[in-house]
């Protein structure tokens, strides 16, 4: 199975891949991020702007997803936004319905102040000033992800990463290890979770 895992800048997206991660054996996390950030850095930096208009974004990404869900036994996680209805589907529609693998979308949403306040969290100090491009991006991307072609629709404004794991998990006939973590260290992991996945591009 290939769970996309879409949603808004700073919606939870990799925090939630990687819960998912730490309780489905087996599972393994394909960023489709890093496609893009190596496209970046082939290309001059007046000439970058957002790696999803490139033709070979899509197609890698496709590549790899369909690679990786025809040789990896386990489940195939992807942390990523995705709201212009013909990228979606030209990369999740075609291996859905071309490729024929089994797909579970789901876009998770939450109150524009609940991300905003999310994405001030993980600015590493900086508050919104180190997420403009998020935060430009924030009304559009909700607005996009809020029709019937990105459903299945998770709210998480009331809810942690590992009960939006839970309900993801639910959603497309999953079994998650049960999750044993404390409050702190709950708190401690969804730090470290967002140090190492920083963006510096």
């Amino acid at each position: 199975m290939l769970l996309w895992i879409n949603g808004p800048f700073g919606g939870g997206k990799t925090q939630t891949a990687y819960e998912i991660l730490r309780r489905l054996p087996g599972s393994v996390v394909c960023d489709p991020e890093h496609v893009g950030f190596g496209l970046h850095r082939m290309t001059p930096p007046a000439l970058r702007g957002d790696f999803q208009d490139m033709a070979s974004w899509r197609q890698g990404v496709y590549e790899v997803l369909d690679l990786a869900l025809r040789r990896h036994e386990g489940v195939v996680i992807v942390p990523m936004t995705l709201v212009e209805p013909a990228y979606f589907d030209e990369v999740v529609g075609r291996l859905r319905d071309g490729a024929g693998h089994e797909v579970h979308h789901v876009a998770l949403l939450a109150q524009r102040e609940t991300v905003l306040r999310r994405l001030s969290e993980r600015g590493l100090g900086r508050g919104l000033k180190r997420e403009s491009f998020a935060v430009q991006k924030l009304d559009h991307c909700l607005e996009r992800l809020r029709k019937p072609l990105f459903a299945e629709h998770i709210h998480t404004d009331r809810a942690n990463v590992p009960e939006v794991a839970d309900m993801i998990a639910a959603s497309a006939g999953l079994r998650l290890a049960p999750n044993t973590d404390g409050a702190l260290r709950q708190r401690l992991r969804t730090a470290w979770t967002g140090v190492k996945h920083a963006r510096f591009e």
